[in-house]
């Protein structure tokens, strides 16, 4: 893989790496697999890039499923702890796709395997950099047996990011997110979100270098942040600058709040879900357009993101 740490393709197999600790796995491929139980919404959109969506056959969290075809023809099978079991018997998928958030594999998954339900578990949500995470976009290829237009789309892909993404002295400062369960995360100096904003030209404050992982600050610490800031991004469920007021006292206080506010919720749906994290991880090129049209103040496309007014 150009980008991708953690799987390789070798022939008709995907030899995926876990980020805990090496181990490897293999995923044969003897024919294109035709039903896949989605433990994450981002499968859909790699799916949906290549043009089969309607391998999607099952997911976890339908409400939250941004994809129209799918949301009408999926059914739904419940999360982790409450597995619908009998709903993935009864369809016989191909595979269950998932992930994993430690070391430890989730529990359901030794369980599915006892009823000879065949189980994979990747990691493209713990790829730092955006095209990384699109690359992943060559593993549902094989899946699918459409090799080559997997490798030609990302093709495309890369050579688009890499034409909007640049260097600059004078980043525009970037203030991310709102508390969370009172907690105020900002991503890591090497996390996905971080590396979008400054291959758009901007930098994220308070980011810890070297960091994937997210560190948590104060809103005291955040009023310090909005002070130097130029632009705030993704501010939670906010959709306008009174309910981003109503989230904190101080808030309508930060210097930031007049100057540049913009949501990555532009394709949201009612029940909850974000297009932004179905569809993006296999298509960073638009978000990255989207954002260095923020940071040069000239008009936005729109893919993913709104302005807060």
């Amino acid at each position: 893989m150009e980008y991708a740490q953690w799987f390789d393709l070798q022939g008709n197999q995907a030899v995926i790496v876990s980020p805990y600790g090496g181990a490897a796995d293999t995923v044969k491929v003897d024919a294109p697999v035709r039903s896949i139980v989605c433990m994450s919404s981002s499968y859909i959109g790699f799916l949906d890039a290549l043009g089969c969506d309607s391998v999607a056959t099952a997911v976890s969290g339908l409400a939250y499923v941004s994809d129209p075809e799918v949301r009408a023809a999926a059914v739904d099978v419940g999360y982790d702890a409450a597995l619908d079991y009998e709903t993935i018997l009864r369809l016989r998928p191909d595979l269950v796709l998932t992930y994993a958030v430690s070391a430890a594999e989730p529990p359901y998954l030794q369980k599915l395997r006892d009823l000879g339900i065949r189980t994979a578990v990747i990691h493209e949500h713990l790829e730092s950099h955006p095209l990384a995470r699109a690359e992943y976009i060559k593993f549902f290829g094989l899946l699918t047996g459409r090799t080559a237009l997997a490798d030609s789309l990302f093709a495309d892909i890369r050579d688009r990011y890499l034409s909007l993404a640049r260097e600059t002295d004078t980043p525009r400062k970037v203030l991310v997110n709102i508390p969370y369960a009172d907690q105020w995360y900002i991503p890591g100096g090497d996390n996905y979100m971080t590396r979008l904003i400054r291959d758009a030209g901007g930098e994220v404050l308070g980011a810890v270098p070297g960091r994937f992982e997210s560190s948590v600050i104060s809103v005291e610490k955040a009023y310090e942040l909005a002070r130097e800031a130029d632009c705030w991004l993704n501010p939670g469920w906010c959709a306008t600058k009174a309910q981003l007021r109503s989230v904190h006292p101080l808030f309508a206080d930060f210097p930031v709040l007049g100057k540049s506010v913009w949501n990555n919720t532009k394709q949201a749906t009612p029940g909850g879900g974000n297009a932004f994290w179905e569809t993006g991880p296999a298509r960073p090129d638009l978000i990255l357009q989207d954002l260095r049209a923020i940071f040069d103040g000239t008009e936005v496309p729109g893919h993913y993101y709104l302005e807060v007014e």
